[in-house]
C-alpha cells in the first residue's frame, strides 16, 4: 500500500549544529545522469537506513529475543516483546536528546543496549541473573542472527539497473559493513555512511549531508528511505531530500510522508 502526502518537515531548517542545508543546486556537486522522475522532480541517487529497511534480527526482534530467554530457563513469549517495543524508540530518542553517539564505540553500544534490555527485564520481571543481559547482546551482535528483508535484492536491482546511485545511511554500530558484506548486498550502495564509522546520527542532518556529498548528488535530487518518521523521514526531508516512509510493521497509518509497507512499491513511486 502506497499513500502520499507531505512530510511534517517540508522546509529546510537549522541543522543545529552550525549551519542550515541548503536546496539549491550546486553544480559542482553533481553530473547530468540517469534520473528518475516523479512529476516535476528527477531523482539521481536513492539511500536507504538499514534496521528494518533492509536487514532485520531472524525472524524478527521479538521472536529472537524470545528465544534467547526460552533457551535460558525464562517463557516470555514474542508477543510479550512486542508490546513492550516501545522501550527501544523512547530509548533512541533519549539518546538523540543527550547526544549519546551511542553507536560510536563497542562500549558505548555495550551500554546502551544494556540498557534497553534491563527496561525489558524489569517489565517482564526477569532478574538479570548469571550475566543473562551479556547473553542476550552476544547473540544481537551475531551476524549470524540478521537477514535481508525479501524484497531488498530485487528492489536494489531495479533501481541500479535504472542508474540510480544507491546509498546506506544509518545509525548502526561499525560492523553494519561487514553484515552487508555478508548479506551480499556491499555492491549494490556506491556510499555507505554508517554513524558507528562517522561519529555522526541521524537526526543531525550533517549525516545526510555527508552522504550527498560524496554521492556527489544535490538534495532536491535525493530520496531517502527508512522505516521511522522522527529519525528518517523528518531529518531527511529537512535536509531537502524526498523522503519515502517503508512501514513494514504498518505501525504509522497516519503518516502524512509518503508510505509504503514494502519495498517492492518504490520503483512505483519513484516513477520507474
Amino acid at each position: 500500500m502506497t499513500t502520499r502526502g507531505r512530510s511534517r518537515t517540508s522546509r529546510p531548517r537549522s541543522s543545529g549544529c552550525g549551519g542550515t542545508w541548503s536546496p539549491e543546486p550546486d553544480p559542482a556537486r553533481a553530473e547530468p545522469g540517469p534520473v528518475a522522475i516523479i512529476g516535476p522532480v528527477r531523482f539521481e541517487a536513492v539511500f536507504f537506513d538499514a534496521g528494518e529497511t533492509l536487514v532485520h534480527p531472524h525472524p524478527t526482534f521479538a521472536d529472537l529475543f524470545s528465544r534467547i530467554l526460552k533457551r535460558e530457563g525464562f517463557d516470555v513469549g514474542p508477543e510479550i516483546i512486542k508490546d513492550r517495543i516501545h522501550v527501544v524508540f523512547d530509548r533512541f530518542r533519549e539518546a538523540a536528546r543527550t547526544k549519546e553517539l551511542w553507536t560510536t564505540t563497542p562500549e558505548k553500544s555495550r551500554l546502551f543496549w544494556h540498557d534497553v534490555y534491563a527496561i525489558f527485564f524489569r517489565e517482564t520481571g526477569i532478574p538479570d541473573s548469571d550475566g543473562l543481559i551479556d547473553t542476550v547482546y552476544r547473540e544481537f551482535t551475531d551476524l549470524a542472527n540478521y537477514s535481508l528483508f525479501d524484497d531488498v535484492v530485487p528492489v536494489l536491482g531495479k533501481l541500479r539497473d535504472a542508474g540510480l546511485k544507491l546509498g546506506v545511511v544509518s545509525n548502526f554500530e561499525e560492523w553494519l559493513e561487514r553484515l552487508l558484506d555478508q548479506l551480499g548486498v556491499s555492491a549494490f550502495f556506491d556510499v555507505r555512511v554508517i554513524s558507528g564509522v562517522e561519529g555522526l546520527e541521524k537526526p543531525d542532518p550533517r549525516i545526510f549531508e555527508l552522504a550527498m556529498d560524496r554521492a556527489h548528488v544535490t538534495p532536491e535530487r535525493s530520496v531517502y528511505v527508512g522505516d521511522n518518521p522522527e529519525f528518517d523521514v523528518d531529518p531527511a526531508a529537512a535536509a531537502g531530500m524526498f523522503p519515502v516512509l517503508l512501514d513494514r510493521r504498518e505501525r504509522f497509518s497516519d503518516a502524512s510522508a509518503t508510505r509504503i509497507t514494502t519495498l517492492d512499491e518504490l520503483p512505483g513511486v519513484l516513477g520507474l
